[in-house]
């Protein structure tokens, strides 16, 4: 027997949200990139490509909400809300791919010094800081999951980027020194970097099916086996259906398959109020029953002499 909790509750504000910022994302990129040519600035061209890459992954993010909202059918049982963190990987390899492509552009520069114009480069780069400013605003306040987390990233990376051009065309315009609008695309692509790398992992983390972060798989069994008639807990597993959605499955054994309705219940209740886990599938067996056929992976038995009763925590 299994209970199962409704999980489709995508908001279709964050689609729109994230439509609104592609749209102001890319008009702003296409005009820091005449900027950047106009006043030879890597820094600005560099901040106009990330830009442009930020276009492709808000579309990618809007296009993924849309495709999470859609409901479950007979070929995709839990729907299609994990196209939100495939999203959020393709994202993740794609700012990737423009890292490598500042640095290298970067290091041309610093061997060929280019003039740049410092004057033009801080006026362009001071809107362009300004639109980021209220993208990221945009975006942040709505909902939060893995994907406009990615969406979010792209952004924040546009303003360190616009702050980074800033000081280029300002160093440049008061002192002349022109390296510094190649060494600080390189501060930009190592700061995307990170966050990048840790976005991707996170992604992958939920694609390859990994315990929830936050949730210890000892303390959830233990906590089932807690609940007055069950004698043990195995084969248990927790998992993101996508960023926001957590499922369980497992066996219980149980001292009366009787009680199994009340008992249902009562895992249900204290896995969502306690580990937000809303999608529960269990499986009852009677204690000391075969199963030839199934090998335990995970066994927990109830210590209620130390823990006592902790149903409902």
């Amino acid at each position: 027997m299994a209970s199962h909790s409704p999980h489709h509750h995508h908001s279709h504000g964050a689609g729109r949200t994230l439509l609104i910022a592609l749209a102001v994302t890319l008009a702003y990129a296409l005009v820091e990139l005449a900027g950047g040519m106009i006043f030879g600035s890597l820094a600005l061209m560099s901040d106009a490509g990330h830009m442009l890459s930020d276009s492709l992954a808000l579309g990618l993010a809007a296009f993924a909400t849309w495709v999470a909202a859609r409901p479950a059918g007979d070929r995709h049982s839990y729907g299609f809300a994990r196209a939100e963190v495939v999203a959020a990987f393709v994202n993740g390899l794609a700012m990737l791919l423009i890292v490598v492509l500042i640095v290298v552009e970067a290091v041309a520069r610093l061997l060929e010094p280019q003039p740049v114009a410092g004057l033009g480069v801080m006026v362009v780069a001071f809107f362009g800081l300004l639109l980021n400013l209220g993208v990221a605003f945009l975006i942040g306040r709505g909902e939060r999951n893995l994907n406009t987390r990615a969406a979010l990233i792209h952004v924040v990376g546009d303003l360190i980027g616009s702050v980074a051009a800033i000081t280029a065309g300002a160093v440049i315009y008061f002192t002349g020194w022109q390296p510094i609008d190649a060494l600080l695309s390189v501060v930009i692509a190592l700061l995307i970097l990170a966050s990048t790398v840790r976005l991707s992992l996170d992604a992958l983390h939920v694609l390859m099916e990994g315990v929830p972060a936050g949730v210890r798989l000892e303390e959830v069994g233990q906590a089932l086996s807690q609940i007055e008639g069950v004698r043990a807990v195995h084969d248990l597993h927790v998992w993101n259906i996508s960023s926001g959605q957590v499922a369980l499955s497992a066996h219980v054994d149980l001292e009366d398959l009787a009680n199994w309705p009340m008992l249902l219940e009562s895992a249900r209740r204290m896995l969502q109020a306690r580990f937000r886990i809303v999608h529960v599938t269990l499986q009852p067996e009677l204690a000391g029953g075969i199963n030839p056929g199934y090998r335990a992976r995970v066994k927990i038995v109830p210590h209620r002499e130390e823990h006592g009763h902790e149903e409902g925590k």
